[in-house]
């Protein structure tokens, strides 16, 4: 493992960490998801204008040719800033990557720039209700008429789909070919006829994800992304970004400032003197410094140009297990008014870490289950037998 960054990549991280000094902003409380969403694409154009989004993108894209060390640095420097993550998420990291590797350059005259400033927000149909993990199986048909497709199914899980002025779709164009051909990608208008977007009430109270009603919706020509039948090609491009090293940077530094705070709450609640809450503090410790390990191994890795393999598996199950323990241990440290939610007086009894714990009852699913996770581990790393 080598720890040692290249001078370039040090000031590389001196420039976000400076940038978000000077334009850093923590955002007010929302009465709505319409109002945080306002917000965030404001933030989002910021952010965009001196070119801190999208930036592995090619420069003549919007982007800063970033390398991925510099990527995962940028994204350490982000969370540290303690800065809202940029609202058009799926149009960065999924859309946008589709993108300019499948789309033709009219497509990406056309889409790359609303997204970086967030002027038109992207969400992903590609999961539905028979075909998630295995997404091979999915139903949803695109059927050729004049001029374009015609579009009928449905899909869910779909964040911010009530948001969004496009959809990164897959559609079966050949039922009677193999499953994991005949698949095609398209862009569809999510305000367009044919379109029903329906939000899934979450545990914690939010709608962020929604099931999406395609009703012979119409798909002009132009909008079909990469080549008609390859779609399964299209979605491993948007796959492989989507379960990229990002997140595992971002939620080390996160939740290292979560566990720092729950440290102080349990000096001030006087909870360090019950021998359980003191072990479980311990114990994220290490949890953590696991993370941490994990991380800097694929940064080594990253800085030799090596793409992260399997591996990346393990990293998973790490945060899940992490994000489940700190979350629960959290509580604890709330103590009596754990079951209260909405307190503000003083004593981090606001729903702060209520909400954080029924969020990480997820990880567990949220990019890829654990149990997949684990037949990952089991096939590819360790050389156990398929089922």
């Amino acid at each position: 493992m080598d720890l040692a960054l290249r001078p370039e990549d040090e000031a590389f991280a001196l420039e976000a960490r400076e940038w978000f000094r000077r334009h850093g902003e923590t955002p007010p409380p929302f009465g709505s998801m319409d109002e945080e969403v306002a917000w965030g694409r404001r933030w989002q154009a910021r952010l965009a204008a001196d070119r801190w989004v999208g930036i592995d993108w090619p420069p003549e894209h919007g982007g800063r040719g970033a390398t991925a060390v510099q990527v995962a640095l940028f994204n350490l420097e982000y969370a540290r800033s303690g800065a809202p993550q940029p609202v058009n998420r799926v149009g960065i990291n999924l859309a946008g990557p589709t993108l300019l590797a499948h789309g033709s350059e009219e497509q990406r005259r056309r889409w790359l720039p609303r997204i970086l400033d967030a002027t038109e927000i992207w969400c992903q149909l590609y999961s539905e209700p028979g075909a998630g993990s295995d997404l091979a199986s999915l139903a949803t048909r695109a059927d050729a008429v004049e001029g374009g497709w015609r579009i009928t199914g449905q899909k869910v899980w779909t964040s911010y789909a009530q948001f969004a002025r496009w959809g990164l779709a897959l559609a079966r164009t050949d039922p009677d070919g193999p499953r994991q051909r005949g698949i095609s990608c398209f862009a569809i208008d999510m305000e367009g006829p044919g379109v029903d977007i329906r939000p899934l009430v979450q545990i914690t109270g939010d709608a962020e994800f929604n099931e999406v009603f395609l009703d012979a919706a119409f798909v002009p020509s132009d909008r079909l992304i990469g080549d008609l039948d390859a779609g399964w090609a299209v979605a491993g491009t948007t796959l492989a970004h989507e379960r990229g090293t990002n997140f595992p940077f971002k939620e080390q530094v996160l939740h290292e400032a979560r566990l720092d705070a729950l440290y102080r709450l349990a000096v001030e609640n006087g909870r360090l003197d019950d021998p359980l809450v003191a072990d479980g503090l311990a114990q994220a410790f290490v949890e953590l410094r696991v993370l941490r390990l994990h991380n800097w191994r694929t940064l080594s890795r990253l800085g030799r140009g090596e793409v992260p393999g399997p591996e990346s598996s393990w990293v998973k199950l790490t945060w899940t297990a992490m994000t489940q323990h700190l979350s629960q241990l959290a509580l604890d440290v709330v103590g009596e008014a754990a079951p209260l939610w909405g307190r503000a007086d003083g004593n981090a009894a606001d729903g702060a870490w209520q909400r954080q714990w029924l969020w990480s009852k997820a990880a567990s699913i949220a990019g890829g289950t654990s149990e997949v996770q684990r037949t990952i581990i089991g096939e590819r790393l360790l050389g156990l037998p398929r089922r």
